[in-house]
């Protein structure tokens, strides 16, 4: 702790304050410190006790993922309310875990909207690596039902999904491109020059784009 206290700097955490992650620690140096430590399991859930977000997030990088029980990680996304945070323990923990499809299911209904994001987070991975047993034309009714009016976070992650499903499904793709336009979420969303728009009949257009192109090697 006294380490990741050395590593406060204002100006990071100006920068990562403006995307609601109270802490001011410089990633790649935050990375740095986990190459260092390697996995420890014990170590890592004594930081993720002590609440400080700069501590959590360096928790996340030095854990065993397959080591948490549902229950630890239901907690654990429930206190995880920055989005560095949730993202990373979405992202590298909850993903590798043995438990992730039944806390899908459990946090895809999930009342509230963050955890319910992450619900839909992890379903987007299935739709593009183990798509099978999923109901896509049931998630495109849902999406096509809700995303509209869903809460920021919620609404980025079923955005996501419908990305998704439109670019690894071509059946499906007409539809989920049709729902993309008709509901416009993310249409004006900013984005810097070369980078792909988050709206979904954009997002999805591209991607084919690019998978279609000839090789250049």
């Amino acid at each position: 702790m006294t380490e990741l206290a050395g590593l406060e700097d204002p100006k990071a955490r100006a920068v990562n304050e403006k995307h609601g992650d109270d802490h001011g620690v410089n990633l790649g140096r935050l990375r740095a410190l986990a190459k260092r430590l390697k996995t420890q399991q014990e170590l890592a859930r004594e930081l993720w006790a002590t609440g400080d977000t700069a501590a959590r997030l360096l928790s996340l990088l030095i854990c065993r993922p397959k080591a948490f029980g549902r229950e630890e990680l239901d907690a654990m996304l429930r206190e995880a309310r920055t989005p560095k945070m949730h993202d990373w323990l979405v992202n590298y923990v909850v993903k590798k875990n043995p438990h992730a499809q039944e806390l899908r299911a459990v946090w895809t209904a999930d009342p509230d909207p963050v955890v319910a994001s992450a619900g839909w987070a992890l379903t987007t991975e299935r739709v593009a690596k183990r798509p099978e047993g999923l109901d896509l034309p049931g998630l495109l009714d849902v999406i096509e039902a809700e995303m509209k009016d869903a809460p920021d976070r919620l609404q980025w992650a079923m955005n996501h999904c419908l990305a998704q499903i439109g670019i690894e499904h071509p059946e499906h793709r007409a539809r989920a491109i049709a729902i993309g336009e008709r509901l416009q979420v993310l249409k004006d969303y900013p984005v810097s020059p070369g980078c792909t728009s988050p709206f979904a009949p954009a997002w999805i257009a591209e991607m084919v784009r690019r998978r279609s192109a000839p090789s250049t090697a």
